[in-house]
């Protein structure tokens, strides 16, 4: 269990951006005041190059919670990124210096259109979504973020994958001197994720580029990441460099390290302990160290959207 002491509890936890809840009240607002421009075609995405720059062409998404969202300072400054450390503070400290741009992706695998692009033809022919999402740690600790990404299932359609296609593979980048983490044997690298096709389709699954209406940081996995908001975190694989339509289910890092604790599915499930602390319960990041801890939903509160996925699945067997 993770338990924060008084001293590492920064004032940003007590009071969330408040720059950034005025922008999305005047969203709304302009939302409802002109309904007809956002019913005008979106841009085709852009992502600056440079660090912290403000996405343009952004629209709100229907899946968004209306949870107040965790402070930028915390979203950026408290994860997991173990190609940088595995300190909860090592990726925003260590990953400051790594140059996430120029980037390619290859997609190879099973379907019609494969080869290795830029980063910036990648995202070219989608559109950027603002998705405030739950997002759920398996040490027991949550955030609501603000992603901004690019739906999944529509990348997935754009490259046509074949009926051999059953999941969806991806590796992050493996440079040990860009990413001095991946100099110690923590893990096999590079690190590897992978979804059924079913999940990667799902309309909440979507490719991250971009946090509070900004570039992705470094740190939360730049130039672009998975965020599949009903999943462990450990299922976000950041910098991405390979999307890979494959037959049978792919090696993940972590099931690899330790099968007993770490599924292929990872669903937040708090019927399903890990083997060293429960998942009954969380605590929200930026809450305070005596706010008393929430009850752990079922698929993370998402389960509407994505329970049908797992029918006649052991959620105990398959964790």
């Amino acid at each position: 269990m993770l338990i924060k002491k008084p001293s590492d509890i920064r004032p940003s936890e007590i009071t969330s951006e408040a720059n950034y809840m005025n922008r999305r009240t005047f969203i709304r607002a302009g939302s409802i005041a002109g309904a007809s421009i956002l019913a005008a075609p979106a841009m085709a995405a852009v992502v600056p190059d440079q660090p912290r720059a403000k996405l343009q062409g952004v629209i709100e998404s229907e899946f968004s919670t209306d949870e107040t969202p965790t402070s930028y300072e915390d979203v950026t400054g408290y994860n997991n990124f173990y190609e940088f450390g595995t300190g909860k503070e090592d990726p925003a400290r260590y990953a400051q210096e790594f140059d996430a741009r120029p980037w390619s992706i290859t997609v190879d695998g099973h379907a019609e259109k494969t080869g290795t692009f830029h980063f910036e033809d990648f995202i070219k022919p989608f559109d950027l979504e603002e998705r405030i999402y739950r997002m759920r740690c398996v040490e027991a600790w949550s955030m609501v973020i603000p992603w901004v990404g690019i739906s999944l299932a529509d990348i997935v359609k754009h490259y046509q994958p074949t009926s051999k296609a059953k999941y969806v593979a991806f590796e992050t980048l493996h440079d040990p001197v860009r990413m001095p983490g991946q100099r110690r044997r923590v893990l096999d690298w590079p690190y590897r994720e992978g979804l059924t096709i079913a999940e990667a389709t799902n309309p909440l699954a979507i490719l991250a580029v971009g946090v509070y209406g900004e570039t992705l940081p470094n740190q939360n996995g730049a130039p672009i990441r998975l965020v599949v908001p009903w999943k462990y975190g450990f299922k976000g694989i950041k910098s991405i460099v390979r999307m890979s339509f494959v037959e049978k289910q792919p090696d993940v890092s972590w099931r690899m390290a330790a099968a007993n604790e770490y599924g292929f599915y990872a669903n937040v499930n708090p019927e399903v302990d890990h083997p060293r602390w429960s998942q009954a319960s969380e605590r929200a990041i930026g809450a305070g160290l005596f706010a008393p801890r929430k009850p752990t939903l079922m698929f993370n509160g998402y389960g509407e959207q994505v329970a049908h996925l797992y029918d006649g699945l052991d959620l105990r067997k398959n964790f």
